[in-house]
């Protein structure tokens, strides 16, 4: 199985892993709370599928790509994550009419975290496989 694979596969189990306790158990409540009358009435899963997809390449090719140390991978995720977290969340802010600053600042802090913790555990498993 290539390296790029290898990698995508476990940043794709380290992320989803982490979004799906942070989604379903640990920020639902905050979420609802903060979005309910933003949230639809019915979950579109491909649009769920199609995020995961997209966002676990760009964790791959930004992040852990060319075998990084860990620690510089962990960093490169850190980065990543806060950019693209605060595009979604600061459009968001700027354009919708009851889009919560508070929603933002939770996901600029959580968007890296998980990001950079995918990328360095995913780098540091490869590097323990090579």
């Amino acid at each position: 199985m290539p390296d790029y694979l290898i990698t995508w596969l476990l940043c794709a189990a380290i992320f989803l892993a982490a979004d799906m306790v942070w989604l379903c158990v640990t920020a639902k409540k905050f979420y609802h709370r903060h979005l309910g009358s933003l949230l639809a009435d019915k979950f579109n899963g491909s649009a769920a599928v199609a995020f995961y997809l997209v966002y676990v390449t760009g964790i791959v090719v930004f992040c852990v790509a060319g075998n990084p140390a860990w620690q510089d991978a962990a960093l490169w995720g850190v980065l990543f994550g806060f950019f693209c977290y605060a595009t979604y969340n600061l459009t968001n802010l700027a354009t919708l009419r009851r889009w919560p600053a508070t929603v933002t600042v939770v996901d600029l802090i959580w968007g890296p975290v998980v990001t950079g913790v995918t990328a360095g555990g995913a780098a540091a498993l490869m590097q323990s496989l090579a």
